[in-house]
């Protein structure tokens, strides 16, 4: 059963703070800058800026922050498959997928 805590302890009211700060971030010049190539940082696909999602490096729920360095552009696809997993496991999850597994 799930509590109001994430996987690493972080609970809800602090997620809400990093969504926030995230939704404010897409606002900036600096946002705009990421998403003005239209290029998915997982699959290096070029989509239109307009369909790009931000994405934390470390999920919020796994501890990750909303910060320049943890927020990447992504496609819509990427950013579901990849859901709460941490770097290395979705490089091994696109292993995988390579090998067939």
């Amino acid at each position: 059963m799930m509590d109001s805590f994430g996987f690493d302890g972080m609970d809800e009211a602090e997620i809400r703070t990093e969504r926030a700060k995230a939704r404010e971030m897409r606002k900036t010049r600096w946002w705009q800058q990421k998403t003005a190539s239209g290029k998915c940082y997982y699959c290096l696909q070029i989509v239109s800026f307009q369909e790009l999602t931000m994405d934390h490096l470390v999920p919020l729920t796994r501890g990750g922050r909303s910060t320049r360095d943890n927020l990447v552009p992504s496609c819509k696809e990427c950013n579901t498959r990849k859901k709460n997993m941490l770097p290395l496991e979705w490089e091994e999850y696109l292993e995988a997928l390579k090998r067939g597994l």
